[in-house]
């Protein structure tokens, strides 16, 4: 689509939503959005200017979560199997590969395994990093090779989600039914500590320094950060209903967060605490960040919407409608 076509389209829409009385759709910003579909076992390449689905492309049964290459080229999507975590189903053991140029399915990579890979994440070293359930570890995966070539321990079952440190030199792992966040050495490739946090925790993100961890307890309503100097729990932010997804921006002033209750809550960090939130679908979903830190959003699963929050604008935009079962999510740079 040309930059004048597209332009024209979101001129059209922004016309119409005016007229309509409805939330203008801002454009975002340049780039795709990738968004991993459970329900209909689909990688979906979403254009955020027009909010048009630009390309589906069939994955295994079922992806969960998306990681883009830092040249944009290529999707990598961890099938899992088609049960959730901790629950009885089949048992993952591949990558699915989606090029992102021609839209379609351009490899898979077999993990030798039943795994359950979940998350999967591009360090610094431009390796990929995936959770692999069942073996209570992470995989690293030379993408050049498209091959296995370490496993680093992470101590814990059902270590779920992933994130890793700027420089390179750390990730911590969210263990879902041990309550706990585990930490790895990439260089060593070993386990360093497993920090308890509670009896239950989902998804985990870290601050742009690197100095910060943030999880997420899903019995009290409260979000963990953890210091990585000492990796210990540092505080508590209270919050006024369970947390499942969060990032950090850029700035380290605040603290996205989505709630299954049906909210996006704007956290100071200065201070520990809410001091705005946004209504939205119900959903056990992903937030995340544009680059640029101006956008935030939150795949709504049961809804089959993205939610988009104009986050210094403070305001919620038209949400991009798609289809039920819209999880994970990945940002690709206009290619």
């Amino acid at each position: 689509m040309s930059a004048n076509f597209s332009w024209l389209i979101a001129s059209l829409m922004f016309l119409t939503l005016v007229a309509g009385g409805g939330r203008v759709p801002t454009p975002p910003t340049h780039g795709m959005l990738v968004v991993a579909n459970q329900r209909e076992h689909t990688a979906l390449l979403i254009d955020p200017e027009t909010r048009q689905e630009l390309a589906k492309v069939i994955v295994g049964v079922n992806g969960h979560e998306v990681a883009v290459s830092p040249d944009s080229h290529f999707a990598y999507v961890p099938i899992y199997g088609n049960s959730g975590v901790g629950k009885p189903g089949t048992d993952g053991t591949t990558i699915d590969i989606v090029d992102l140029r021609d839209h379609k399915l351009a490899a898979t990579i077999d993990l030798g395994k039943p795994l359950r890979p979940h998350r999967a994440e591009f360090g610094p070293d431009g390796l990929l990093y995936v959770t692999a359930e069942l073996d209570k570890a992470v995989d690293v995966v030379d993408p050049a090779t498209r091959k296995v070539i370490a496993q680093i321990p992470t101590g814990a079952i059902e270590s779920h989600m992933i994130v890793i440190s700027p420089d390179g030199t750390r990730a911590y792992t969210a263990n879902v039914a041990a309550g706990s966040v585990s930490v790895l050495d990439l260089k060593k490739r070993t386990l360093v500590t497993v920090i308890p946090v509670a009896k239950i925790v989902q998804r985990i993100s870290i601050s742009a320094d690197g100095k910060r961890v943030f999880t997420h307890d899903q019995d009290t309503p409260r979000i963990a950060v953890i210091d990585t100097a000492t990796n210990k729990v540092a505080s508590w932010i209270p919050v006024p209903a369970t947390v499942y997804s969060s990032s950090p921006t850029a700035d380290g002033r605040k603290l996205l967060a989505s709630s299954p209750s049906g909210k996006i809550f704007v956290i100071d960090l200065a201070t520990a605490k809410v001091e705005e939130s946004f209504d939205i679908p119900p959903a056990l979903g992903e937030l995340l960040l544009t680059p640029d830190g101006k956008f935030a959003f939150v795949s709504c699963p049961q809804a089959g919407t993205i939610e988009v929050l104009d986050v210094p604008g403070r305001k919620l935009l038209q949400p991009i409608k798609l289809t039920p079962g819209v999880d994970g999510l990945a940002w690709a740079p206009a290619i």
